[in-house]
């Protein structure tokens, strides 16, 4: 009777630990957030828009948090087949255009990570949540000023914070 007890305690324990621990924040929860943020980037309408060059990927790190990445230029760059040279003067413009866009992009990136936060139900309040850009340049722009990833990342209980809360204060902010 003990041994047929004792099988029987093994047969249960060993059906449990083949299956898999469902994770606190399921992968198609991240889906329309992806979607979104390249919504966001990619706005119809743009008086200036982002060139994106990958869609946004957003993956769950237990313990850690979120992470999304994505690449993009932060201009389309007048580059054509029929205007393949670029003049310094270009060069210059396309520079300063960049770094006007630098702001833009941060924004972006600031409201990603606040919509990401209240969305995701399963993310425990100590985790992150983690934006990270790379940029795109040719080997002819000029760099001075421009990083090529900027990332982003905060707690989720900062950024839904209470009433009258900032999440910017909270949000670290890495230029590479």
């Amino acid at each position: 009777m003990r041994l047929a007890a004792l099988v029987a305690l093994l047969a249960v324990a060993g059906m449990q630990a083949s299956d898999p621990a469902k994770p606190k924040v399921p992968r198609g929860s991240l889906v329309p957030l992806e979607s979104s943020f390249d919504v966001r980037i990619t706005k119809p309408g743009q008086e200036d828009p982002f060139d994106l060059l990958g869609n946004t990927r957003g993956v769950y790190l237990d313990g850690y948090g979120l992470v999304f990445t994505t690449e993009l230029n932060l201009i389309v760059t007048p580059m054509t087949p029929f205007r393949p040279q670029v003049t310094r003067e270009d060069i210059q413009k396309i520079r300063l255009r960049k770094l006007a866009k630098l702001q833009v992009l941060k924004k972006a990136m600031r409201e990603m990570m606040v919509s990401a936060a209240a969305a995701v139900e399963g993310l425990p309040a100590n985790e992150q949540v983690v934006v990270a850009v790379t940029l795109f340049y040719y080997s002819w722009e000029d760099r001075t000023g421009l990083p090529s990833q900027i990332l982003m990342q905060a707690p989720k209980s900062a950024l839904v914070g209470g009433p009258g809360q900032s999440p910017d204060a909270a949000v670290q902010v890495k230029e590479f």
